[in-house]
């Protein structure tokens, strides 16, 4: 009887190892970023495909951040928009389908980074008023056009949680939330968490440490 009552125990743990492994991440293929092993990035303007026309410029001034302490050169936002704007380039969009041998030229840049905007701002549902950034990236060698990573990441000020307050109370702050939020641009705060879960090295599947930090050309267990 005791070996009939432990099959079904057993069946349910070896399931259990099953699901937790078809849930892990599969690992990233970095062999194309290890031989373009890019130094210096350009960050181009991100697209921006949400209704908020702060998006672009927000998630563009925090990019470079993450992928400098991530230990890449990372030419300066302010740069790259003064030489678009003398070279006629007004848009995210036409910055980002000048051909790569340009772009080259232009700043003499290793790899680009194309990023894109799929979410900004804040957005009231009833009992709450949710802050939301949302952003999809690749990185592309210059050299050869070949895709070097890509990846996603979010920020969202739900991710804080509203504690255990009444229906009333949670009604009132989700209306008073949502104004000021808008008001004082919230989102750009959370644009910066997103950027650096986006670019920022040592995480899951993320951008490769660069040439100036202490973990490069080192395997992490986590990627």
């Amino acid at each position: 009887m005791s070996t009939i009552r432990l099959l079904p125990i057993a069946l349910v743990a070896a399931l259990a190892v099953l699901a937790g492994c078809a849930h892990r991440a599969v690992p990233y293929d970095y062999t194309a970023f290890r031989q373009a092993n890019p130094r210096t990035l350009l960050v181009l303007p991100p697209i921006n495909e949400s209704p908020d026309v702060k998006a672009s410029s927000s998630v563009w001034a925090q990019a470079t951040l993450p992928l400098a302490e991530a230990g890449y050169y990372v030419l300066p936002v302010t740069l790259v928009d003064e030489t678009f704007r003398q070279n006629g380039i007004q848009t995210a969009n036409d910055a980002q389908d000048i051909p790569r041998e340009k772009l080259r030229d232009f700043f003499g840049a290793d790899a680009a980074v194309y990023i894109k905007v799929t979410q900004y701002g804040t957005t009231y549902h009833v009992i709450s008023s949710d802050t939301v950034v949302e952003a999809q990236a690749r990185i592309v060698d210059l050299r050869s056009g070949a895709l070097l990573w890509e990846g996603s990441a979010a920020a969202s000020s739900s991710e804080q949680g509203n504690g255990n307050n009444s229906l009333a109370v949670l009604l009132v702050s989700a209306v008073i939330n949502q104004i000021i939020n808008t008001t004082t641009d919230a989102a750009y705060g959370y644009a910066g968490i997103a950027d650096s879960r986006l670019l920022g090295a040592q995480r899951v599947n993320g951008v490769l440490p660069g040439p100036r930090s202490p973990a490069y050309g080192k395997e992490v267990a986590t990627q």
